[in-house]
């Protein structure tokens, strides 16, 4: 899935939410890493910005719960940082950090299914009380004999 591509205004985060390209601030820096003769001339660090404590489409359920799952990546402003830098590429790089971004919110934005606490059947507890009765025997047969010197 490409992202990166000039005329895609939002960006599908779930099917109820999508994020304007225009909330997200992109920097452009120098990178560190391999480049060979152009990494000190070309600004291929890409760095996301996404201000999700004052973003407007973000309703105020998700804008709790991103702040509270992501607290580790969104800085004390409430602005969610990603760096790419892992291609040569400008353009690849910032894909990267729009897809990194998109899997983040995603990921935030979760909300775990309830379990249903269940029963073991009446089989399935015989069968592991069988199975500790013959890891006991097992066990058993490992101790040492005395040896009787009384004979």
């Amino acid at each position: 899935m490409t992202y990166g591509e000039k005329n895609e205004k939002d960006i599908r985060i779930t099917s109820e939410l999508a994020i304007p390209l225009s909330e997200l601030e992109f920097r452009f820096s120098r990178s560190s890493g391999p480049g060979g003769q152009r990494v000190n001339r070309r600004e291929t660090r890409v760095e996301l910005l996404f201000d999700v404590q004052h973003s407007p489409s973000l309703n105020e359920a998700q804008r709790t719960r991103l702040l509270n799952r992501l607290a580790n990546h969104i800085d004390s402003e409430g602005i969610l940082r990603i760096v790419a830098t892992t291609y040569r590429s400008q353009l690849r790089n910032r894909e990267e950090a729009l897809e990194r971004f998109v899997q983040i919110i995603r990921r935030g934005l979760h909300v775990p299914r309830r379990r249903l606490s269940t029963r073991p059947s009446p089989q399935s507890v015989q069968q592991r009380l069988e199975q500790k009765r013959r890891r006991g025997q097992i066990k058993a047969l490992r101790k040492r004999i005395p040896l009787d010197t009384s004979e």
